[in-house]
């Protein structure tokens, strides 16, 4: 009987384990939802600055309908971890990238012109720092092919 009991835990165990990677590795493919910051599904999806941008769910697309500006940074960062925008320049002064000056900016690698972009940058931390370097994405990044 402790064999039978001991042998489903461990069972149980090891779908737990398979359903977190699972769970892990869609929200690697997609990004975090934009307005809740939980794991984004591709299912839930809606049309953005010439991109996609995904939702945990069915109401969080309803909420960036209402003011999309609000989490604009966010579902931009969501377009760079999903290689929908791609860096192609400073994402403050527009300037060609110097591969040295470099932050981690929500868990993406961003590169500036100098290092007073860069420090600029590294001064911020959590959500200013994502809303300086990703509200306007017009002068760094372009449209992935």
């Amino acid at each position: 009987m402790k064999t039978r009991i001991l042998g489903i835990v461990v069972a149980l165990m090891a779908l737990w384990a398979v359903h977190g990677w699972a769970a892990d590795e869609k929200a690697d493919t997609a990004g975090k939802c934009p307005v809740s910051g939980k794991a984004a599904d591709k299912d839930h999806a809606v049309d953005f600055d010439g991109g996609k941008v995904y939702f945990c769910c069915d109401n969080c697309p309803k909420e960036f309908a209402k003011d999309s500006t609000k989490y604009a940074a966010k579902a931009h960062l969501q377009m760079v971890v999903t290689g929908q925008l791609t860096q192609t320049a400073c994402p403050f002064t527009g300037k060609p990238i110097n591969a040295e000056q470099t932050v981690d900016v929500g868990g993406v690698k961003v590169a500036f012109c100098c290092a007073n972009c860069k420090k600029k940058a590294a001064a911020l931390a959590g959500d200013d720092q994502i809303k300086a370097v990703f509200t306007d994405v017009s002068k760094g990044y372009k449209l992935a092919k």
